[in-house]
């Protein structure tokens, strides 16, 4: 559990740094006054900043305004905070104001987050495909040439409830070694090895982290598939690597079909939800996010780069879409004011913004409690439609 919280506080931090350091970087060069910038999220343990004469002067937790920018650490760990003058409308006379600014330099900031979250995930991915990524194998899986395949096993993704392989305490990322003394190198072997053990007791070899552990379990027809099984879904893994003057390519590649599979996921949830009034599969709120990363620091660095990289895709995407309170959104009165010629009255603009925060927090409450009152199984979603259940 302390794992998992610290990595999530990790990963999260760092996705949300970046995206405020995106801002921080872009309304810099247009020559934008960022009144200050926060890691972690107040309130504020202390502040810094460079007076006139260049010296560095401390200032208190409760300290508004300064001469200079503000650096500030502030006691709530999740990622950072950009303050930038004029966004909210204001100062808009003044030249160092991003009110102040042409249409195109305001979107340009306010569009930086997302550009650096998915830059984030290219970084990460070109790093995982250098050291090697974490990839599920199977019949149809082709490989570049100057890929490099490596460690290759079985690889338990979830474990049914109340199941055989659930009394013998097998857990998720369990290497499934042998079985009754056999090796196996396809799942589909596995499969129908077990459905003739049904009633027998066979012996299921398991590699835990570096822990060798052997379990006597007897398979039964499993209600999910009317097959004999222990109730566990499997998937053939291997890590794929790629030389390092290329990964960058593969990197670029691997978020670009994660921003397209989050683009159509997005399309599909909303259109489901709107027109049938149901959700389809499973949304994650903080809770069920922290549950996923947990697992993947259990399962090693590769893994976690994986899902960091998948998860700063996501909230890229989401941020950018068309919604008040949304980077999105806020564009998107910009594209309205380019229309228009003239700003929308900022007590409007505000209006819409507020209402759609406040329908974004119903939406966490909502899928927190959904969270609360689930099992989360992990990252065994990550390889559905390449999971087998035996």
């Amino acid at each position: 559990m302390l794992l998992t919280i610290i990595t999530f506080f990790l990963v999260l931090g760092l996705i949300v740094l970046v995206h405020e350091f995106g801002h921080f970087i872009v309304a810099r060069k247009n020559k934008v006054r960022v009144d200050e910038f926060g890691f972690g999220i107040p309130p504020r343990i202390v502040g810094f900043y460079k007076n006139d004469e260049g010296r560095w002067k401390i200032i208190g937790r409760k300290t508004i305004e300064t001469k200079g920018m503000i650096w500030s650490l502030n006691w709530i760990p999740l990622g950072g905070f950009v303050k930038i003058k004029g966004e909210q409308g204001d100062a808009a006379d003044q030249p160092d104001s991003f009110a102040h600014k042409s249409i195109l330099a305001r979107a340009a900031i306010l569009s930086a987050g997302v550009t650096m979250n998915l830059i984030l995930a290219i970084v990460l991915l070109t790093i995982g495909f250098m050291i090697g990524v974490p990839q599920a194998i199977d019949s149809s899986t082709h490989l570049p040439n100057l890929a490099r395949l490596n460690d290759e096993n079985i690889r338990i993704v979830q474990v049914l409830p109340d199941s055989p392989a659930a009394q013998a305490n097998l857990k998720s990322n369990d290497i499934l070694l042998s079985i009754g003394g056999q090796q196996f190198s396809d799942v589909s072997q596995i499969q129908s090895f077990v459905d003739t053990k049904v009633g027998e007791s066979v012996n299921f070899e398991i590699k835990r982290n570096k822990e060798i552990i052997n379990q006597q379990i007897t398979p039964e027809i499993l209600a999910e598939t009317d097959h004999g099984g222990i109730g566990v879904a499997l998937v053939r893994t291997g890590v794929v690597s790629y030389p390092w003057y290329i990964a960058w390519w593969y990197g670029i590649k691997e978020t670009g079909q994660m921003i397209v599979g989050v683009v159509v996921g997005l399309f599909l949830l909303l259109k489901e939800l709107l027109i049938d009034h149901h959700l389809i599969g499973e949304v994650y709120g903080p809770v069920g996010i922290a549950g996923l990363v947990g697992d993947a620091a259990r399962m090693g660095i590769l893994y976690l780069l994986q899902l960091t990289a998948a998860l700063s895709v996501i909230i890229a995407v989401i941020n950018y879409m068309p919604f008040p309170a949304l980077d999105g959104g806020r564009v998107l009165f910009l594209i309205i004011e380019a229309f228009r010629g003239k700003p929308v009255d900022q007590k409007v603009e505000a209006i819409f913004h507020n209402a759609g925060f406040a329908l974004l927090m119903l939406l966490v409450l909502v899928v927190t409690f959904n969270d609360v009152s689930r099992f989360t199984g992990g990252l065994q979603n990550i390889w559905s439609g390449i999971t087998h259940l035996f």
